[in-house]
C-alpha cells in the first residue's frame, strides 16, 4: 500500500494535468535543472509534514505543506510574472475543485505565493504557490 501523504501528492499531480501552458511538463520533487526547452513547467514538492494527536487516540492529524512552483521564461516585452499569470489562473481551480484529493485529505488551503525573478538567457521566474493540506491517518498505519 501507499502512505496517505504519497497518495495526496500523486492526486495533486493527476489534478494538475491539463494546466494551461505547461503541457505534460509537470514534475514531482524534481532536483535536476529544467532545460530551456522544458519551460514553462510545474514542480510539485512537499516542504513539510507535521503531526498532532487527534481527539481520538486511534488517529493522527497531519498538516502537510506543499509547494507548486511555476517555472517560466519572460521575453523582452513580457515579464515572467505576466507569462505565469494564465498558468496560475488555470492551476488554482485545479487545486481547489478537489478539496479532499479523492478522499485522502480533509481540506486544502492556499497559503500564499512567492515570486522570484532572475536573469538567465531570458528573464526567468519561479512563482511558488504554497498549500496546506490536512489529512488523518490511523496512529499505527500511515496508509489509512
Amino acid at each position: 500500500m501507499t502512505c496517505k501523504a504519497e497518495s495526496i501528492l500523486a492526486r495533486i499531480m493527476t489534478n494538475l494535468a491539463g494546466t494551461t501552458g505547461v503541457s505534460d511538463r509537470i514534475y514531482r520533487s524534481r532536483v535536476v535543472p529544467i532545460t530551456r526547452n522544458e519551460f514553462p513547467a510545474l514542480v510539485v514538492e512537499p516542504t513539510g509534514n507535521s503531526v498532532a494527536q487527534a481527539t481520538s487516540i486511534d488517529f493522527l492529524d497531519w498538516t502537510m505543506q506543499v509547494r507548486i512552483v511555476v517555472l517560466v521564461k519572460g521575453t523582452t516585452t513580457t515579464s515572467p510574472d505576466q507569462v505565469a499569470d494564465p498558468i496560475l489562473e488555470s492551476l488554482f481551480p485545479k487545486m481547489m475543485n478537489d478539496l479532499t484529493l479523492n478522499g485522502n485529505a480533509i481540506d486544502i488551503q492556499p497559503n500564499g505565493m512567492d515570486f522570484m525573478m532572475g536573469d538567465a538567457d531570458q528573464p526567468t521566474g519561479a512563482i511558488s504557490t504554497n498549500w496546506t493540506i490536512m489529512y488523518r491517518t490511523k496512529n499505527n498505519d500511515l496508509t489509512q
